[in-house]
């Protein structure tokens, strides 16, 4: 039976990792979602995005935040930054012939659609805080308690003036987009970083939420029809329940937060059928 899988955080940076990608057998009659954070180099994305493109019948990705960090390459060629970075990875990915948030909307007709999926890139506004702490104190006091985020040294906005004006303009692009699916079609929202907060569960860095996403998206499942939303970011697997729709948090991760004997294959999580 085709199946729609999805994976995420597949951190290429780390031999364990590569190696694990190597080993996928394919599954040439599925879809597969890549929810971001594939590497940091453009020879590891490359690597990822042909691996990936050969082993299934159609690959979706969506950028996370190690994806965009301005690391320079190997050789000494200068970081890509922001937005320029961000058009480079999204060439990249078409070169062969992977879905990126650039791309029209395409249909799940497989069992359990049609279902529309929704890739998106929004980044993050440091909104999930408590009400109490203000924008100019947020990293301040995520530190209190040992939070930080190398984003702050690494994930440059350029031409944005922050990473909070990038957000709100993928937010502003992607709701248009969104909006215009026709009414009544069910969808699947594909995003680097959890819709919701309620949906963070990190007990060893609880004050790491100001870098997981926007408030703005909070209610988008409800809006928009998902039936399923798939994203990663948090190195926490789980399934949860919204208002009817399904949360899947699909990280691979570091090679201590997964079982390398076990093969990427086990962390493939099934989206659709159920």
């Amino acid at each position: 039976m085709t199946k729609l899988k999805a994976i995420s955080d597949l951190h290429l940076a780390s031999p364990a990792n590569r190696e694990a990608l190597h080993e996928l057998p394919a599954f040439k009659e599925d879809w597969l979602i890549v929810a971001g954070d594939v590497a940091e180099r453009f020879d590891h994305i490359r690597l990822a995005f042909g691996t990936l493109a050969g082993k299934f019948a159609k690959v979706f990705w969506v950028p996370g935040n190690h994806d965009l960090w301005s690391i320079p390459e190997p050789g000494g060629e200068p970081a890509l930054t922001g937005e320029t970075r961000y058009r480079a990875l999204v060439d990249c990915a078409r070169d062969y012939g992977i879905v990126t948030p650039e791309d029209p909307f395409e249909t799940w007709d497989g069992p359990g659609g049609p279902h529309v999926i929704a890739p998106l890139f929004l980044l993050y506004d440091y909104s999930f805080r408590p009400d109490h702490v203000e924008r100019h104190e947020v990293v301040d006091w995520a530190r209190e308690q040992g939070a930080v985020c190398a984003d702050e040294l690494y994930l440059n906005p350029t031409p944005w003036n922050s990473r909070d004006d990038w957000c709100s303009n993928r937010c502003d692009e992607a709701e248009q987009r969104l909006g215009d699916i026709p009414d009544g079609a069910a969808t699947i929202l594909v995003n680097h970083y959890p819709l919701r907060s309620d949906l963070i569960h990190i007990p060893r860095a609880p004050r790491f939420t100001p870098w997981c996403g926007t408030r703005r998206t909070e209610d988008w499942h409800r809006r928009f029809n998902a039936k399923v939303v798939v994203s990663g970011h948090l190195h926490t697997r789980r399934t949860d329940w919204r208002d009817g729709s399904r949360f899947e948090e699909v990280s691979l991760g570091y090679p201590r937060q997964w079982d390398q004997s076990k093969g990427m294959a086990s962390y493939l999580r099934d989206i659709l059928p159920e």
